[in-house]
């Protein structure tokens, strides 16, 4: 597949301060690329030099093919973006501010302003001052924007930040169509791997300002730490009969037992016959798996997950 975006060893330094340091990342054609990252972690200064609008201290990130600079502007004709607040003239309506934005792009066609505010649900505030929107409606007037041009790429900064649970669904539905149907490259950041899972198919994993791990997510099941919890009335003979039956079997700090075997995980009833045949009947036998906000905390070295 097509790298449409790509960054290498990019970099950007305030004084002593590292806020991304040698990010080398390729988003492929199609692909919705999830940016996941704490706040703080870089992911907004990351956008921003894949934006050209703030210039690296070293590397360089390339959209399309095209190396990017500020003053590119055939560039961002086929990209549009949200980046961190979605800035708007707070006194115009929000048509009058899509107006603006048709004009900016050289638009001739006025009726786009009407289809994009169908698509973000922005009907009954149209006539609404920008000021005067929450902050999930002015989320929804920066993501019309954004789209306005039907663009072939989206880069999105927090694009559900202040939407309610049913808002979140509507733009995760929304961007999963533009990547499936209509082959739009999706590059998106979140500090949610819950909310990011759900749609995106390739993650990086970003923290202090470095890319610490690519994945796609139809592999983080299998990434997610599994473990089987055993415990009897009598441990250390449950332990005991585990160990003669060749499991290998260690004990929690609560002092129970765990088993981290793929295929006793998988088939736990095992455990259960060899136990009752014993004559040690088990009090617990439990499946704990690793969710996947746990794994991303495992991940960056927080703690969290299943050990």
């Amino acid at each position: 597949m097509d790298d449409i975006i790509k960054t290498e060893n990019l970099s950007k330094h305030y004084g002593d301060v590292n806020a991304v340091s040698n990010m080398s990342l390729n988003v492929r054609k199609g692909e919705i690329y999830g940016f996941l990252g704490l706040n703080g972690a870089g992911k907004t200064t990351t956008i921003r030099m894949l934006l050209g609008m703030i210039r690296p201290t070293s590397g360089i990130a390339f959209i399309n093919g095209k190396r990017v600079y500020a003053d590119n502007i055939e560039l961002w004709k086929n990209v549009g973006s949200l980046v961190e607040i979605p800035y708007s003239y707070p006194n115009l309506t929000v048509r009058e501010n899509l107006d603006i934005t048709r004009r900016l792009r050289f638009i001739p066609d006025k009726s786009l302003i009407d289809k994009v505010i169908d698509k973000l649900q922005l009907g009954s505030y149209s006539n609404r001052k920008a000021k005067n929107l929450s902050l999930g409606n002015a989320q929804r007037l920066g993501l019309a924007k954004a789209l306005i041009h039907n663009p072939d790429i989206l880069i999105l900064d927090e694009p559900t930040n202040g939407l309610d649970p049913a808002g979140i669904y509507e733009i995760r539905e929304m961007l999963s169509d533009l990547a499936i149907n209509h082959g739009v490259t999706i590059f998106i950041s979140s500090h949610i791997l819950g909310e990011i899972s759900r749609f995106a198919t390739r993650i990086g994993i970003i923290h202090e300002g470095k890319l610490i791990q690519e994945v796609d997510t139809n592999k983080l099941d299998k990434l997610c730490r599994k473990r089987l919890l055993v415990n009897a009335k009598n441990t250390k003979e449950a332990l005991s009969i585990l160990i003669q039956n060749g499991y290998t079997v260690s004990k929690t700090t609560n002092d129970i037992i765990e088993i981290k075997d793929e295929d006793t995980i998988r088939n736990p009833d095992t455990i259960a016959t060899i136990m009752v045949n014993a004559g040690c009947p088990p009090t617990l036998l439990q499946v704990e798996e690793e969710d996947l906000e746990s794994y991303f905390l495992r991940t960056i070295g927080m703690n969290g997950g299943v050990k």
